[in-house]
């Protein structure tokens, strides 16, 4: 019996056994499928924690770009430079007893300076209060701020490049207070607490895109706030609102903007801590109203729109820098102006040369043709008859005159082809003529009376 009852008890536990192992296999896969679902519940619940109904905002009609190439290009030249920037006059929490005072800077590793053509150059950004910065280029001479009211005044200045954006690495900013008679409450910012110094956009613009640009002191780096919940600024944004359109940045960069109006537009910017709320500190939340007028003819609008490159502008950058490329450009230009007219000129000079020559030669071979056949005939019969009687030769020279002219007339056109034998041949009749009258000159003088004579009867 024993053995029977041991049997079916084995029997048994082989048919329970593997119903308890899908049963302990459903309980794990249960037990996990949970697990994973409470996981995926608590990461949702922490992102629709950490968003600020403040931050959401977003500008509809402004967008961000790319910086201009121009000014990517020019930057790399700048790079190299780590300005360090010091207020030297007056001492800081000095008390001025006028209402007028000379304010010094030094700069060191880099060089301040205007471009005499652009206009442009690495500058200083002073703020006063939390007035519009004033652009200084020159530092030997103080800059001198007039006319201020009585009490507590602080002075912010920072390096600029050319393009009025501010350098960020340390050293390049300066901050001190002076007071004006007496010291006051009044721009006396909380020296633990982050402050924003509004830089652009200001004053009027030409083109488009726009730069957005401030400078930070005292804002703690970005740390995760579950390091420490009791911190709330090392979660800083800065909310910027143009023409009431809001949108945030949570880095300190520069950022290029599209969207303006033409005309007058407004920006605004403010400090919010963690949870989106303003940092309550002086100069924290500035609003500057800028001018914004297409097509503007200024250079850095020239810049924004790519109608200058680099190596134009490049002065401003460099103070020892020439440019060579105007220089190269003109040079082809007038080399193929000069070549046409040489060209020009030459054709007209070969043309007039050959008519007058061809118009001289046919009267040279005319000329002496008939003076070769009758000259020498009537100079011998008239040159006995002058030498002694002066009578009969008045009477018988013109008509040999006029038969000689006559011959001439008629003998001009047929003896064009034997012009140079007729010159020979004259030549020597002339001179065989001549010879023989001065040995006959006696002789022949009454014969030729009596010729004449019978010419008269």
């Amino acid at each position: 019996m024993n053995y029977r009852y041991n049997k079916g008890l084995d029997k048994l536990w082989q048919r329970v056994i593997p119903v308890y192992r899908w049963v302990f296999i459903l309980l794990l896969i249960v037990g996990l499928s949970s697990c994973a679902e409470e996981s995926v519940g608590q990461d949702v619940s922490i992102e629709t924690q950490t968003p600020s109904p403040q931050i959401s905002q977003v500008a509809k009609n402004l967008s961000e770009t790319s910086v201009p190439e121009v000014i990517q290009e020019l930057s790399s030249a700048l790079e190299i430079y780590q300005p360090q920037v010091s207020i030297l006059s007056p001492a800081n929490d000095e008390v001025i007893t006028d209402n007028s005072v000379e304010v010094s800077f030094q700069v060191q590793d880099l060089p301040v300076f205007k471009d005499s053509e652009w206009q442009l150059g690495p500058h200083l950004h002073v703020i006063l209060d939390n007035e519009p910065y004033i652009a200084v280029y020159d530092l030997d001479k103080p800059l001198v701020l007039k006319d201020l009211s009585a009490g507590t005044h602080t002075l912010r200045v920072f390096a600029s490049r050319p393009w009025h954006e501010s350098f960020k690495n340390e050293g390049a900013y300066a901050q001190m207070q002076f007071h004006v008679l007496t010291k006051s409450e009044d721009n006396n910012p909380d020296p633990d607490l982050p402050l924003l110094t509004y830089s652009r956009p200001n004053g009027s613009y030409g083109a488009e895109p726009i730069m957005l640009d401030f400078y930070l002191t005292n804002a703690p780096l970005h740390i995760a706030t579950e390091n420490n919940p009791e911190d709330t600024l090392s979660n800083w944004r800065i909310r910027c609102t143009i023409n009431g359109e809001s949108f945030i940045l949570d880095r300190w960069q520069t950022v290029y903007l599209k969207g303006f109006k033409p005309g007058k537009n407004w920006v605004e910017l403010e400090f919010l801590d963690n949870q989106g709320n303003p940092v309550k500190n002086v100069f924290n939340s500035t609003v500057r109203l800028i001018n914004y007028q297409p097509d503007g003819n200024d250079t850095l609008s020239k810049i924004v729109r790519g109608e200058v490159s680099a190596d134009d502008v490049r002065s401003f950058v460099n103070p020892n820098y020439t440019a060579k490329v105007p220089v190269i450009q003109p040079t082809p230009k007038s080399e193929s102006s000069v070549k046409p007219e040489v060209e020009e000129t030459q054709t007209p000079e070969i043309t007039t040369t050959s008519k007058s020559e061809s118009s001289v030669k046919p009267e040279v071979e005319k000329t002496p043709i008939p003076e070769n056949t009758t000259v020498p005939k009537s100079e011998s019969s008239v040159k006995p008859e002058v030498e002694k009687t002066q009578t009969p030769e008045n009477t018988t020279t013109p008509e040999s005159e006029n038969s000689v002219k006559s011959e001439v007339e008629e003998t001009q056109t047929p003896e064009n082809t034997t012009t140079p034998e007729s010159e020979n041949s004259v030549k020597s009749e002339v001179e065989e003529t001549q010879t023989p009258e001065n040995t006959t000159t006696s002789k022949p003088e009454n014969s030729s009376l009596n010729k004449p004579e019978s010419l008269t009867k």
